[in-house]
Order: C-alpha cells, then sequence, then structure tokens
C-alpha cells in the first residue's frame, strides 16, 4: 500500500456491523469473515511505489505472483522503475527484463503504452492522475491499450486506493461453487456490481476481500483437483 490505510480486524468489524443490507450482503461478508479468519490479513499489494504496484498489475496478467517479482527485481536492479528510464530503454530490452513474467514481448508493449499514457496527459507525474475522480481515470486507463477492467481496477484499487472491486478468475470461481452466481451467464461488470452494491464501498474492505478469493482459489477452489472437502468454505 501507498499509505498506511487501517487495514485491520478492528475496522473490518466495524465497517461491516454498521453495514445493513439485504441476503446477498449477509452471505458476502459470511463469506469475506470466513476467509479472513481462515487466513488472517493478506497484506497485499506488494509495492513500494504507485508506480511499482501499477507495473505489478500488468505484469501479473497471466502469470504468477512470484514471476513477476522476479521480473520487477530485473527492473529494480538496472535502475527501470522509473516512468522516464522504461520509456528510454529499447523495446526489445525491457521484453528481456521482464521476461521471467511471461508474454514478455506484449507486456512490454502494454508498459510503454501504459507510461507514454502518463507522460502525454501528466507530464510523466502519477500525482496529476491522483486528481480525477475514480470513474474518469478508470475510462482513461481502459483506454490504453493492453489495460482491461481487472488491470485498470487493480491499479486503483492498489495504488491509488480507490473503493472499487477488482474481479478475478479466482473470484467467479469461489462464487460459482457455492451457487452464488452462474460462471457460464456473467461478465466482468455484473460481478463486480455484486459486491459494489451489496457491500459498504471501502477500499480496505475491497483489498482484503480480492485478497482473500486469490488465496483461497490457489489453495482450494483449484480449477482441477479442487480441495473441497478441507477447504474452509465447505459449510458455507
Amino acid at each position: 500500500m501507498t499509505q498506511q490505510l487501517p487495514c485491520n480486524k478492528a475496522y473490518f468489524k466495524k465497517i461491516t456491523s454498521d453495514h445493513k443490507g439485504s441476503f446477498a450482503t449477509e452471505k458476502l461478508l459470511e463469506l469475506f469473515w470466513t476467509l479472513y479468519n481462515h487466513f488472517g490479513p493478506q497484506d497485499w499489494w506488494p509495492g513500494e511505489t504507485q508506480l511499482e504496484i501499477a507495473i505489478g498489475a500488468i505484469l501479473t496478467q497471466n502469470t504468477n505472483w512470484q514471476n513477476v517479482e522476479k521480473a520487477i527485481t530485473n527492473l529494480k536492479q538496472h535502475g527501470l522503475l522509473e516512468i522516464k528510464a522504461i520509456l528510454e530503454i529499447p523495446m526489445n530490452d525491457l521484453a528481456q527484463l521482464i521476461r521471467p513474467s511471461g508474454y514478455y514481448n506484449i507486456k512490454a508493449k502494454r508498459l510503454k503504452h501504459f507510461l507514454e499514457f502518463i507522460e502525454n496527459e501528466f507530464g510523466s507525474d502519477m500525482e496529476g492522475m491522483q486528481q480525477l475522480d475514480t470513474m474518469t481515470l478508470r475510462q482513461k486507463l481502459l483506454n490504453i491499450n493492453g489495460i482491461g477492467p481487472e488491470t485498470a481496477d487493480s491499479i486503483l484499487l492498489y495504488a491509488f486506493e480507490r473503493p472499487i472491486f477488482v474481479v478475478d478468475a479466482y473470484t467467479i470461481r469461489v462464487m460459482s461453487q457455492h451457487d452464488m452466481l452462474d460462471m457460464d451467464a456473467c461478465d466482468y461488470h455484473t460481478v463486480q456490481e455484486i459486491f459494489m452494491s451489496n457491500l459498504p464501498n471501502d477500499t480496505c474492505l475491497f483489498n482484503e476481500y480480492h485478497a482473500l478469493f486469490v488465496r483461497v482459489g490457489k489453495e482450494f477452489c483449484k480449477k482441477k483437483k479442487p480441495r473441497c472437502t478441507s477447504c474452509p468454505l465447505q459449510n458455507l
């Protein structure tokens, strides 16, 4: 996180106990607390600066975080965690540095597009992005070649600490396994709206909830050979 937000159990208890909602709200909060009590806080998103977090969000597309860490370490070792530095390095050299993240030629182009956007619109100053309201900034991010809803929302939530819920494959898989939505009849916006219309619109809560979905998805609700009998959500 770029700032010290009050993301702890006492804070979550306060905002969720104060929030009175529908049956859907109750089920979503039950799911959250079951995961939180089992796994504890996840301390997401790794990154020392807004730029590093945003770069991580782009590199993590279609790969795991361990591979992203290797790519970011390469950029750090070459002094390239700066906007102008990445823009100046040749595309092929950038691609080789981020090679551990997979699809490195495509991701190198996406990084360049993202940083060109910051340079052209904000004079290479991410603080200028902070001044925009969430939906305006979101649309601008979505207009960047290679930035889809999940990546845009990850940047908004984790780099800019905006209260927007990030939906990924783990979210949809876990929710569908517990009959909370139909995996084959849902799109990103529909699933996102389920959370944002039934939960407190809170950055800390959305941060932790998304991280917990990833954790349970990786350890239990796997695409192949799910570990349902030992899953903390077994009795949900």
